[in-house]
């Protein structure tokens, strides 16, 4: 059982907050990969939370290879998100706000696959041809890579 899965049992479907970790993976023309999430149907960066005992880094290997099937070879770090901005429900009811660091994975290895349980496609898609329902939370974290420059945001 997760550290969350633990957590939700003892608070119900209360807001908590959530320490997770996202991926803008990119390939060789410059297109990010998004997957289609399962349990809202919108487009989103690959991701999660982050386990007790894991760094940022561990956890977005593990999150980029359960959701994807990717390797991340490396992975620069982008950007932190939180605040009020960052909250939302699951279908579920279950509640977040998350504290969540955003990494540029542009060295990886694999062929991209969904899971077929947090994702039901995987897919590059231009900057400028995105999908319109994409995962509110990750918007800023698109548009702030479109426009990165090196210098760490938070």
């Amino acid at each position: 059982m997760s550290y969350l899965q633990e957590i939700r049992k003892l608070v119900g479907s209360q807001r908590i907050f959530v320490p997770g970790v996202r991926a803008v993976v990119v390939n060789n023309v410059g297109e990010i990969l998004l997957q289609r999430r399962t349990d809202t149907n919108l487009w989103g960066l690959p991701g999660g939370s982050v386990e007790l005992g894991e760094t940022a880094f561990e956890a977005l290997k593990r999150e980029v290879a359960e959701e994807t099937a990717l390797t991340v070879i490396n992975a620069e770090p982008m950007a932190l998100y939180c605040g009020p901005d960052q909250k939302f429900a699951y279908p579920d009811g279950d509640r977040v706000q998350v504290f969540a660091v955003a990494f540029i994975v542009q060295k990886w290895k694999g062929q991209p696959r969904a899971d077929g349980i947090e994702g039901s496609r995987v897919r590059f898609y231009s900057l400028s041809k995105l999908p319109e329902n994409i995962v509110p939370v990750h918007k800023p974290t698109i548009k702030d890579y479109a426009g990165y420059n090196g210098i760490f945001i938070c």
